[in-house]
């Protein structure tokens, strides 16, 4: 790969690390809410909304993680 082409994926790599903080901001908030869900309403809609929300953007992250990791390689 040349050096041209190694720098088009660091500036992609670079923007999808400022979409992971965002992303990251959006899980650690919707995890304290999801923590904070009174015991009663466990089990209810709301709750299981609540838990999808959480283990799907956690997903997200690792997705973007993964991707970052394959672009790093291929620079390699």
């Amino acid at each position: 790969m040349n050096n041209q082409r190694r720098k088009c994926i660091r500036k992609i790599c670079d923007s999808i690390e400022d979409i992971k903080e965002q992303v990251e901001s959006v899980f650690e908030e919707e995890n304290e809410s999801f923590d904070n869900i009174p015991e009663n309403l466990e089990g209810s809609e709301r709750y299981e909304t609540a838990q999808a929300a959480v283990d799907n953007l956690e997903s997200a992250l690792s997705s973007i993680e993964e991707v970052i990791e394959y672009l790093e390689e291929a620079m390699n």
